[in-house]
């Protein structure tokens, strides 16, 4: 992690890294994040990423849905990764070191952890100490 650096995020723009906040005022992220490009990510009820998180491209953070109404914080807890084009709805905690597969509905808590993925996402088995690491020993 030599080198990061906090994005420059500027409310409903690009960043530099090509992904995109709303209500960046409500989102607090954590040292050594990685978003993956053309990800969105909605803060209105808030969002929190811990540290070392890593989002696929593609993927949409919702803290609130105007389509069915829910809203609410929307948390990703210290070295957890979420999968390429996953979908995390309002109210969510997705777990410290739990992995989300890609093109997963996350409409629950993901308990820490884990790995998870499907449409809804559902828990499959747990992460060995290795796994949960991510190569982070």
């Amino acid at each position: 992690m030599d080198g990061w650096k906090y994005p420059h995020i500027e409310d409903g723009r690009l960043t530099q890294y090509s992904w995109l906040v709303q209500h960046s005022d409500n989102l607090t992220m954590g040292f050594g994040t990685d978003i993956g490009a053309f990800s969105y990510i909605n803060a209105k009820r808030g969002v929190s990423i811990g540290d070392h998180v890593q989002i696929g491209s593609h993927c949409s953070i919702y803290s609130v849905s105007t389509i069915d109404k829910k809203e609410g914080p929307v948390t990703l807890g210290k070295n957890c990764r979420i999968g390429t084009h996953s979908v995390i709805m309002p109210g969510v905690t997705v777990g410290e070191n739990a992995i989300v597969g890609a093109f997963s509905f996350v409409n629950a808590d993901i308990p820490p952890n884990v790995l998870a993925y499907g449409v809804p996402a559902r828990v499959i088995r747990p992460l060995s100490p290795e796994e949960a690491a991510g190569g982070r020993q």
